[in-house]
């Protein structure tokens, strides 16, 4: 089927969409914690049984010692890491401006790929990066009392949350990338040839198992027991988390890293990039906000750097 990995990046981003408005919800509601936990609990439960349905194993086949390695690092990293900052993040100033910092994702991807894998960065790269920062600044800076100096309208707690997100996400995009190689090269001659197509999802198992172990030692060192309880006893909070779960490492995730495998990397990353465009207008609707001119200017110029970063 033509373009299969580009409208599989398309779904990512509304997918992405959907996970954050989803998630800024149960956040607000449970802590970013607390649903990190219970996401990681449900995604697993989830993919054990699509493992299982489709490959006759609940739990990723063929997979050896290295792939476990790459992809677990990925798991705390991109999780442990850049999830819990980004639902820490939308906490203080909401799924919006969270989302327009995972833009730093790509292009940090492309520092790790540069300096882990010794992957090319060329001049234009380093180009895009700067109009992509330009974009996230356009959106955040706003001139202080008086109009002679820029001050930051967004609390620098979650700016700080923001980076470690986009950062998470893009050093785990490329241990993920790493992980995936090593699981391809794992897999026999012989296996079921439905391993192929669930590769993805069992490279997503493995991130999630680490994960989980990550948010389960957090959650130990905050003693937070009566947290899960009333999480668990919150019917919106348990149905908010599910969605998340769904649209998130279910779905989002396990997709994107079948959509590099379809279409060039940039373009799939570029298309997945999208979602700060895509949640501006359910974002304003859902919570009555006006978005100003300068933050769509800046929201724009911020994908605009990404795509730059990947099609030039």
């Amino acid at each position: 089927m033509p373009y299969t990995g580009e409208i599989l990046s398309l779904i990512v981003a509304v997918s992405w969409t959907a996970t954050a408005l989803f998630a800024d919800v149960a956040s607000h509601r449970i802590g970013a914690l607390t649903l990190n936990l219970i996401r990681m609990l449900l995604s697993l439960l989830m993919l054990a049984v699509l493992l299982w349905i489709c490959t006759g194993t609940p739990y990723p086949a063929y997979a050896d010692g290295r792939t476990w390695m790459w992809l677990a690092l990925s798991g705390f990293v991109g999780y442990v890491f850049g999830d819990f900052c980004l639902f820490n993040s939308y906490v203080i100033f909401g799924s919006r401006f969270g989302q327009l910092f995972m833009t730093l994702a790509p292009p940090i991807a492309g520092i790790a790929g540069w300096l882990m894998l010794g992957e090319s960065m060329s001049w234009h790269s380093w180009l895009a990066m700067m109009v992509t920062l330009a974009g996230i600044g356009i959106s955040i800076l706003a001139k202080g009392d008086g109009g002679h100096r820029l001050e930051l309208k967004l609390p620098l707690k979650g700016i700080l949350y923001g980076i470690g997100a986009g950062l998470g996400q893009g050093v785990g995009l490329v241990l993920s990338k790493v992980g995936l190689e090593h699981y391809s090269l794992a897999i026999p001659s012989d296996a079921p040839s439905a391993m192929g197509f669930m590769m993805p999802f069992a490279g997503t198992f493995i991130r999630a198992v680490a994960g989980l172990l990550g948010f389960l030692v957090l959650f130990m060192m905050k003693n937070s027991s009566d947290d899960l309880r009333t999480a668990l006893s919150d019917r919106k909070a348990m149905t908010f988390a599910t969605l998340t779960t769904i649209f998130g490492p279910f779905i989002g995730v396990s997709l994107s890293l079948m959509a590099v495998q379809y279409a060039n990397a940039g373009i799939a990353s570029t298309l997945m990039a999208l979602t700060p465009v895509l949640i501006i207008i359910p974002y304003s609707l859902l919570y009555h906000q006006k978005i100003s001119a300068r933050e769509l200017v800046g929201t724009f110029v911020t994908v605009t750097g990404v795509a730059l970063f990947f099609l030039l």
